[in-house]
């Protein structure tokens, strides 16, 4: 099966084809995953990928990189799947009326996205910091929410100042913990140690 494609932006044409053959098979994993994928955009995403790739001055018939624009248009609707969601699609249901007046303080979550400035991967960030504190608050309707972050920001590994064991530490302190000195010094000494 055969199909070839062009397309112009900002006058410029760019052209490509693919071509399955034995080297150039849908990988099971592309096939199996359950990635978020929008269908209607995912064409879009994949022509920028391959004129991007185009200007950097690749071949993007090379085998290497038959479907690297697709792949990447892939991952770029995973990664940013977020910006759909709602606090309530995450939470699905799951949560539960409880007579609790103490502190809860939940440790070494990991996350991921990237950055908005360079689209490159980090692992933390300022705003995300403040969504997930103003997401947990609106959910629960606690008394103070804390959340604090420590992030990794490839832009800042990769380029910029390229400090390999660079970090960024956010924190948002809400109700109680933003009022309350106390409060806030036994949380901080919880989560900071």
């Amino acid at each position: 099966m055969e199909y070839q494609h062009a397309s112009e932006i900002n006058g410029v044409v760019t052209e490509y084809r693919n071509i399955k053959s034995k080297h150039n098979c849908f990988c099971k994993a592309e096939k199996d995953s359950k990635e978020t994928v929008d269908e209607s955009k995912l064409s879009h995403i994949e022509k920028a990928y391959t004129t991007i790739l185009s200007e950097l001055g690749e071949d993007v018939e090379r085998q290497g990189l038959l479907r690297t624009p697709l792949r990447a248009a892939k991952a770029m609707q995973f990664f940013t799947k977020g910006y759909k969601e709602t606090s309530q699609d995450i939470l699905n249901d799951a949560i539960f009326d409880e007579n609790h007046e103490e502190m809860v303080t939940v440790k070494d979550i990991d996350l991921f996205s990237l950055c908005e400035h360079h689209l490159v991967p980090f692992f933390g960030k300022e705003r995300l910091t403040k969504q997930i504190a103003s997401a947990i608050s609106e959910a629960l309707e606690p008394v103070g929410v804390a959340v604090v972050i420590e992030a990794t920001h490839m832009c800042m590994v990769m380029r910029g100042v390229q400090k390999m064991n660079a970090t960024t530490l956010t924190s948002v302190m809400l109700g109680q913990f933003q009022n309350d000195p106390k409060t806030r010094k036994e949380f901080l000494a919880l989560t900071l140690n």
